[in-house]
């Protein structure tokens, strides 16, 4: 509802309950001054959303290929007010390649999931991190463990997990 682009490339899955919605581009005061912004929601191939999640694509979400938004009850949130300008602002939100979201985590517009991670059940991500094979966890989320590079999951060939 009210994005302009929802794009999902070879395999990738929305799975039911889900909340999907944004604020499109146009005349409007909100946002008026973020003229890069793009609502829209981008999944990778063999990439997959589960059931019942709220996803705000006031700016861009892009979940990577043969990444889980995984569980039930997570959060991406892209928008919110910003205190200092007293105006509405939104910042776009990626989850890197090969990629895991724990169940009921949220998500802040600027937060990045790096490639091949995991972000724990029950975190909040607020930043952008860098570093690959990394667990992710907590409130806010922080480096907890690196995780083997030879991990099955990323390594797949086919999204849906058996």
């Amino acid at each position: 509802k009210n994005i302009d682009l929802l794009h999902l490339e070879a395999h990738a899955s929305i799975g039911r309950g889900n909340w999907i919605t944004g604020f499109p581009l146009g005349p409007s005061a909100h946002f008026a001054a973020e003229a890069d912004r793009r609502p829209e929601l981008i999944l990778g191939e063999h990439s997959a959303i589960t059931h019942r999640h709220f996803i705000d694509c006031t700016n861009s979400v892009t979940i990577g290929k043969f990444s889980t938004l995984a569980g039930f009850q997570s959060q991406i949130m892209t928008h919110s007010i910003d205190i200092e300008r007293n105006c509405q602002a939104s910042v776009p939100v990626r989850i890197g390649n090969y990629s895991f979201v724990g169940t009921n985590c949220v998500l802040l517009g600027g937060s990045v999931l790096p490639d091949f991670s995991v972000l724990g059940a029950k975190s909040l991500l607020n930043k952008s991190f860098t570093d690959s094979y990394q667990l992710y966890g907590g409130v806010p989320a922080e480096p907890i463990k690196k995780l083997s590079p030879d991990s099955k999951y990323f390594h797949r060939s086919q999204g849906y997990v058996i």
